[in-house]
This record gives structure tokens, sequence and C-alpha cells, in this order.
């Protein structure tokens, strides 16, 4: 592929990306969220249980280490995770969804799914 071509369509992707984060953020802070903390939120309560530490969680959910602490930190103090030391490693901290937080995550993943379909389903 030629280089104007790979340039054409990393713009195409940056713009799709930037289209489906704006919506995503405006529909979904009729929960009291935001991508990031929704992003979060499903990948604890799809952990099926699992306390993730906080640097395995900001690989999977993409964020630098700082970015996810300030996440994780609204998510605490608006009563949806909580964090706590590690049992096998007491430097590591582990994130774990509260009831309120799969409440909160179950009322607004509709929202989500819907925003994802309206954003990236290909138009005929």
């Amino acid at each position: 592929m030629p280089d104007d071509a790979l340039a054409g369509e990393w713009r195409q992707l940056l713009s799709r990306h930037a289209r489906t984060v704006c919506a995503l953020d405006e529909a979904l802070d009729e929960h009291g969220l935001g991508m990031s903390e929704f992003e979060v939120l499903e990948r604890l309560a799809c952990d099926c249980g699992e306390r993730p530490r906080m640097q395995e969680l900001a690989a999977a959910v993409h964020l630098s280490q700082s970015a996810l602490s300030r996440t994780v930190g609204r998510l605490e103090k608006d009563g949806l995770v909580s964090r706590a030391m590690c049992p096998e490693d007491r430097r590591g901290v582990a994130v774990c969804l509260t009831d309120e937080g799969r409440a909160r995550y179950e009322a607004a993943r509709p929202t989500h799914r819907r925003v994802l379909a309206e954003t990236l389903t290909p138009r005929s």
C-alpha cells in the first residue's frame, strides 16, 4: 500500500475513534460515567470476581498508571469500586467492583452497546 494510502487509512481510523469516543462520553454521561470509567467497570464486571492489580487493569483499558489511578479514584469516591492490598503481594493494589458498581455497569451497558452499534456498524 502506498504511503499516502496508509496515511489516509490512519486518518480514517483516528476520525472513527474520535467520533465513537465523543458519542460514548456524551451518552454515558446520563449514567454518571465517562468512557474510561465504563471501560474499567466493564473489565471488572467481566473478570468473574477476579481482583486485577492496578497495573494489569491499566494495560487492559489502555490507560497510563496515573490516568487509571485518577479514574479508579473517581469510581471509588462514587462507591463503584474499592481498592485493597493484594494478599499475595502487599506492594500491589487490587481493584474490586462493588454491588453498586455492578448495578451502574448493568444500567449503562445497553447505552454503550447502542452507541457502538450506531458508530461502528458500516453503513450501506
